[in-house]
């Protein structure tokens, strides 16, 4: 047997934990809310290992549920905050806590919210994002996480693997799109790893997959604003089939407005959006309005 990292090392959720406390609590994971409940000690300090949380970190985790991944963020960092939509699941979490890590429980916080609409957390700012993200909300959520929470250095979610694929995209990659290039605004991303069906319970039908963002220590340099920028990857996408200078046509005014918007960002109006990194989409929102 290993030696415990704590002495509190008998206090993550295995399988059995897992199915008892769901019976106690008469919950039922839902695929409306996308709940997939990890019961594998192993895979969730696997993803504490890979997030590289350190002591002094300050932890906000997403969709915490029964608590499996939150109990073995809790033994690595100095505090850990988790955002929890779900009534039953809030409720329960504190207990869980209180129960399985005694020492630890005045280093949790829980907000019982939609991570969509949450703008502040208590405590202390929050250093890293750690979380098993609804496959559903996974991008909305991450990107509105990043944008809101500066703070947040390091992220390392779990979502589907086709998720994770598009998150960590480069240029030219098929699968390259809308969530590529705003994850790319915020930070560096690539892909961190597999994760197999059976480390869940239920088992998805999917496999997932963990992306890790490390936040750029220099914003984009650019004079647009996020919201210009990401106004001009929407409209490339959107049609992303057509060259850029059909594709932003809506969005500058006429092909002929966007035409010159590209020309003027030293970007080919023949190119398409899967083409672009996120510093040439914010080169082309500078110049909206070029045609003279």
């Amino acid at each position: 047997m290993s030696s415990p990292s704590t002495d509190e090392s008998g206090a993550l959720l295995g399988p059995a934990d897992i199915r008892e406390l769901a019976a106690a609590l008469g919950v039922r994971p839902t695929k409306q809310r996308g709940q997939n409940f990890v019961i594998d000690a192993n895979t969730v300090r696997r993803i504490v290992r890979t997030a590289e949380v350190r002591p002094d970190d300050v932890v906000v985790e997403v969709g915490p549920g029964l608590g499996s991944l939150t109990l073995a963020l809790l033994e690595a960092a100095d505090r850990v905050t988790a955002v929890e939509i779900d009534d039953v699941l809030a409720a329960a979490l504190p207990s869980t806590i209180a129960a399985r890590m005694p020492g630890r429980a005045d280093r949790f916080a829980l907000v019982h919210s939609d991570a969509m609409h949450v703008a502040e957390l208590p405590g202390p700012p929050p250093t890293a994002l750690v979380a098993n993200l609804p496959y559903n909300v996974a991008v909305p959520v991450l990107l509105h996480m990043l944008d809101r929470f500066p703070t947040i250095e390091r992220t390392l979610v779990m979502v589907q693997a086709e998720v994770a694929d598009r998150l960590a995209a480069a240029p030219g990659n098929k699968v390259y799109g809308v969530p590529s290039v705003k994850a790319n605004w915020y930070a560096e991303v690539k892909r961190a790893g597999a994760i197999g069906r059976n480390v869940f319970w239920p088992a998805p039908n999917v496999d997932s997959g963990l992306v890790s963002l490390v936040r750029r220590t220099e914003p984009i340099a650019t004079t647009a604003t996020k919201e210009e920028v990401f106004a001009v990857v929407d409209a490339a996408f959107a049609q992303r089939r057509k060259t850029l200078r059909a594709a932003l046509a809506g969005w500058a005014g006429s092909a002929a407005a966007a035409e010159a918007a590209l020309v003027a960002a030293g970007i080919s109006p023949q190119a398409r959006g899967e083409a672009l990194t996120v510093n040439e989409f914010a080169a082309i929102a500078e110049h909206k309005g070029a045609a003279r």
